[in-house]
């Protein structure tokens, strides 16, 4: 089952992974919030459309705008409506 940790913690699980351009985008429903502050950081892909970020923040560490999520996705990516990926060293683990 794919699981994103940083910082020694898991940050999200679930067998319900969809892959995008290689990165696993978890469903709400299985990440530990606690560990997710939003930042006011946006990007905008032309096919999925504008993407949000949040700082992790995990045993006193922050790592910001290490995950991102697509809230209001083009039809294109409606299939990752509200899941989150993740970079900037978390470790995504099938």
């Amino acid at each position: 089952m794919p699981k994103a940790v940083w910082n020694g913690s898991v940050i999200a699980e679930s067998a319900d992974t969809v892959m995008v351009e290689g990165n696993h985008y978890f469903p709400p429903s299985s990440i530990t919030e606690e560990f997710f502050v939003p930042t006011q950081t946006n990007t905008v892909c032309h096919w999925k459309g504008t993407a949000s970020y949040f700082t992790l923040e995990v045993g006193g560490e922050k790592n910001k705008d290490a995950a991102w999520s697509y809230p209001e996705p083009k039809e294109a990516a409606e299939n990752i409506r509200g899941y989150y990926a993740f970079w900037k060293g978390v470790t995504v683990s099938e």
